[in-house]
Formats: structure tokens, sequence, C-alpha cells
């Protein structure tokens, strides 16, 4: 049986942690308290919004399908990591391999030595990834 990955516990957990947050804030405080913690849960999502924006601003900067160091990048994959979070490690939109809206999606960001790594994503997580080298073969080099 496999483990469920952090990603996967943390939509179940975020908002039974919110319920009790209100439930908690409704025992101690009553109906003020839940319009507190309301604040303070709206407070939080914003937040979450800002760096969506602020992720995808920066990927907006940059060519799409680049990256710093390919190997770097791929040192730092696991598997189920959401295309967000890719994102702002590439701080760059991957390029599509795929036609947009089939699955799986299929992304690929290249370095300046021509290094790249293929990432394949279902429902938005990263399931594989590929990193390929240029040959350095010598027979390849010009005399």
């Amino acid at each position: 049986m496999q483990m469920p990955s952090f990603y996967s516990i943390q939509k179940v957990l975020a908002p039974l942690g919110a319920a009790g947050f209100l439930v908690l804030a409704y025992s101690r405080y009553g109906w003020l308290g839940v319009v507190g913690a309301l604040g303070a849960l709206v407070m939080w999502v914003l937040l979450h919004v800002t760096r969506v924006v602020q992720v995808m601003r920066r990927a907006a900067n940059r060519p799409p399908g680049y990256v710093d160091s390919a190997v770097m990048f791929n040192a730092k994959l696991r598997a189920d990591m959401p295309l967000l979070h890719i994102l702002a490690m590439t701080r760059a939109l991957g390029e599509p391999l795929t036609p947009a809206e089939v699955q799986p999606e299929i992304f690929r960001w290249t370095d300046g030595s021509q290094s790249s790594v293929d990432c394949e994503f279902v429902n938005g997580r990263l399931k594989k990834w590929r990193l390929e080298r240029p040959s350095a073969d010598p027979a390849d080099a010009a005399p």
C-alpha cells in the first residue's frame, strides 16, 4: 500500500483545520469569535492568492521553458509536486510538448547548456520527469 503524499494529506487537513478553528472560536467567544476567525481565514486565503500572483508575475518575466540549471532542477523534483511549486522553483513557464487540456500534460525546461528536464503532469501534479543532457561524444565535435 502506498503512503499518501504530503500534498494529498494537506487537501484534507486544511479544511478540517479551518472548521476546527471556527468551532473553537465559537466555543470560546461566541459569534464574535466566529467573525474574528473568519477574518483570519480570509487573510490566510489572501496570502495564498498573493503568492500565486507573485509566482506568475516572476514566470511572465522570463522566457518560457528556461531554467538556470536543469541538473539542479532535476535534483529538487519530487513526485506529486503541484505545478505551482515547480513554477516557483524555475521562475518560468514550461515549454508545452502536448496540446492544451490533454492529460497527461508534458512541459520542458531547458538551461544554457541545452540540458533539459521533461515533466509529466496529471491533474496538475508531477508524476514523472526525465533529465536529458547533450551528448559529450568526441566524434560529434568539429575537428
